[in-house]
């Protein structure tokens, strides 16, 4: 579960297994203050959705990638071109190019948490998780759909 997360979050796969340590370090650290108000799964999924966000807010603040950007980016490995042809890929790259605001219950209903729950941990409420859900669906739907064109 951690890993999609810092996949959904993080491009580079060496920015996504940084991401990885950093989470299971904070839930490392969080671990005295867990009173198992929840699941274990969902205190671990909402320390990683809070340290995804803040991670990419940091990265994103880097003037070096404004300079670079892509054109100097290492070739990607084979396996990463295979799975970038695949269906899976296409639909995880449309998640990536969500708001936050939309990403972050997709991400969570990807990995199997209810929309109670997904609530709890994002401090909403229910009836604006489905809203933000439904949205969500349509905006991928329509990335999906003009990817194909």
């Amino acid at each position: 579960m951690v890993a999609r997360i810092c996949a959904s979050y993080e491009r580079d796969r060496d920015l996504a297994r940084e991401l990885a340590q950093e989470i299971w370090f904070a839930v490392w650290r969080a671990m005295p203050a867990f009173r198992a108000d929840s699941s274990l799964k969902t205190f671990i999924a909402r320390i990683a959705q809070f340290r995804a966000i803040s991670h990419v807010t940091q990265h994103a603040k880097n003037p070096l990638d404004a300079l670079y950007g892509d054109e100097f980016a290492a070739e990607p490995a084979p396996e990463v071109q295979v799975i970038a042809a695949d269906e899976r890929d296409r639909v995880l790259q449309a998640v990536r190019r969500l708001p936050i605001a939309y990403r972050q219950p997709v991400i969570l209903t990807l990995e199997d948490f209810s929309p109670a729950e997904i609530a709890t941990m994002l401090g909403l409420s229910q009836n604006v998780i489905g809203v933000r859900l439904n949205r969500a669906r349509s905006m991928l739907r329509q990335m999906l759909s003009a990817g194909e064109s």
